[in-house]
């Protein structure tokens, strides 16, 4: 079965970001869809990159995913792997994945050895957009809980992200965990995320002031390049410490697990290399102790269904993420769209990845380019 066309998809969803799906059809009409991690501003540049390495997809024999990737690295991009190259690489590989499993009528996780679990827990981000003060975080977590999340996380952090911070700050990301925590009770897993700001004599002293309101895990408190300064960290704090998100492939995993430096990992499987290195990643982490909470900022659509797949087949997985403010529309462009029900998400069934997105609701949710984003000017960096 050979690969006759490579065809990228940049959607709108009115928030956040624009999200890239990747359909990757076959000369036998069985296809395949993928979704690439994005950032904002930078989404065209990974459109770039799929139609680029695209070209060195077709002709190519669909079952062979492993060589792909292995290609792709090695001799069209020389060794020099980045955050575009890896989003593209792991939307292509999706496809390839959800082609074998339709192919053999099968979902990816019985390719996979299997699965180890019927659901797959999740937890709510992208529910607390404006809300500033603690009131009003208090009363969005509320919303959640009302809708069976039974876990929840956020960014008590104000901007700019800096790795030195004042004691205000500091006090204004406590009183937030405060507030979430009293108004979800004891019994809902809170969160925390501080995305790699802090250097590490904050992130420790923060994390002894957070210690109180029980947080389910305390995510990536310093830049996971400084493999050192999270190590240090980790054995300075009595909180879960997480750690993933900016990291690419095993290569870039085996120092976190080498120094002990994490509890907890986050890759994403729409940048880390796709749904085989994820699950690479996963058994690397499983003899060092480590669970695996795979990160998903993407849409609640095909990146989540290869998040489910790999979540299903490997022992040592924990929870995932669900971006419920991107819900709406990934509803709106899925044939058939996964369900939260009382915190889970149940394994779906069909072949493949287990989803089809609808090419005319695609089209509805055309890229738009968002607002020009307020970047911090030296008026914002304090005193």
């Amino acid at each position: 079965m050979k690969v006759t066309g490579v065809t990228p998809f940049l959607v709108h969803p009115g928030t956040g970001k624009n999200w890239v799906f990747v359909k990757v059809q076959t000369d036998a009409g069985v296809h395949g869809w993928g979704e690439c991690y994005t950032q904002a501003d930078r989404d065209r540049a990974i459109v770039a990159h799929v139609e680029a390495l695209g070209r060195y997809l077709v002709g190519r024999d669909a079952a062979q995913i492993t060589h792909f990737v292995h290609v792709a690295y090695h001799d069209f991009g020389a060794k020099r792997g980045a955050m575009d190259f890896w989003s593209a690489v792991s939307g292509l590989e999706q496809a390839l994945w959800d082609i074998r499993g339709k192919s053999l009528g099968v979902p990816v996780y019985d390719l996979l050895g299997g699965p180890c679990r019927r659901r797959i827990r999740v937890y709510a981000n992208g529910w607390y957009g404006t809300a500033k003060t603690p009131d009003a975080l208090a009363a969005k977590a509320q919303e959640m809980v009302a809708r069976g999340f039974t876990a929840l996380k956020f960014d008590p952090f104000p901007g700019p992200w800096r790795t030195h911070i004042s004691r205000v700050m500091e006090d204004y990301a406590v009183e937030n965990v405060r507030a979430v925590r009293a108004a979800v009770g004891p019994d809902v897993d809170v969160l925390v995320e501080v995305h790699r700001r802090l250097a590490p004599m904050h992130a420790i002293r923060i994390a002894e002031r957070l210690e109180t309101f029980r947080p389910f895990w305390y995510e990536e408190p310093v830049s996971s390049r400084d493999i050192d300064a999270l190590a240090e960290v980790r054995r300075a704090i009595r909180l879960p410490v997480v750690t993933g998100e900016e990291l690419y492939t095993r290569a870039e995993f085996r120092p976190v697990f080498e120094a002990r430096a994490a509890d907890i990992i986050n890759p994403d499987v729409c940048n880390c290399g796709g749904i085989g290195e994820l699950r690479a990643i996963a058994q690397m982490a499983e003899p060092h102790h480590v669970v695996v909470s795979p990160h998903n900022y993407n849409s609640t659509t095909i990146g989540l269904a290869a998040t489910l797949q790999v979540s299903a087949a490997i022992p040592n997985f924990l929870i995932t993420e669900y971006f419920v403010n991107f819900e709406s529309v990934g509803n709106a462009i899925a044939a058939e769209p996964f369900v939260v029900e009382d915190g889970y998400i149940r394994l779906p069934t069909a072949p493949g990845l287990g989803l089809e997105l609808d090419e005319a609701a695609l089209a509805r949710h055309a890229y738009r380019e968002f607002p020009r984003r307020t970047l911090p000017t030296i008026e914002d960096e304090g005193p």
